[in-house]
């Protein structure tokens, strides 16, 4: 007589978190402050206002943007500012920075827009495999986040998971 086959996962009564459902759509696009700058190492004012005037902001229409300089010159703040008044009209989201920290950003919203209610006292895994990278700094935050709420944390797929955390009685 065949034994039928049972899925202890899923009897298990993990709940399963993939960050990378959390990554928000759009194109993202990095704006490099160092084609305005003078021999690559100064930031002419008149110069940049110039650029500021004629650039065409439309571009970035609903894209995710990251401003920042590709080389180590030293760049006054407003110039930065200044960026991010010309494309607020255009752009969902302006990040200071490399595109790795605008994705970061965008995961941090995310996280601290996600609704946990429902997670409470249960037995969370996050997921720990994903096609698209998911910046380690969204783990950090997430367990940071569940850690108070959840009965127990743990990490990777359900059929191999790493305990990360797990309340005391």
């Amino acid at each position: 007589m065949e034994e039928e086959i049972v899925n202890r996962v899923k009897q298990s009564g993990l709940i399963q978190l993939d960050l990378e459902e959390m990554r928000v759509p759009g194109e993202r696009i990095f704006l490099d402050i160092k084609p305005q700058l003078f021999m690559e190492l100064v930031l002419k004012e008149k110069d940049f206002r110039i650029f500021l005037a004629e650039h065409d902001w439309a571009s970035y229409q609903d894209k995710h943007v990251a401003v920042g300089c590709s080389n180590d010159a030293i760049i006054p703040t407003w110039a930065f500012m200044l960026l991010s008044i010309h494309l607020s009209p255009y752009a969902k989201t302006i990040a200071f920075g490399t595109l790795e920290d605008l994705e970061k950003i965008l995961f941090k919203q995310c996280i601290d827009e996600l609704t946990t209610q429902d997670l409470a006292g249960a037995r969370v895994v996050i997921k720990g495999c994903s096609k698209e990278s998911v910046p380690t700094d969204a783990y950090v935050q997430i367990a940071h986040k569940l850690q108070p709420l959840v009965k127990s944390l743990f990490f990777g797929e359900p059929c191999s998971t790493v305990p990360l955390f797990k309340k005391k009685s």
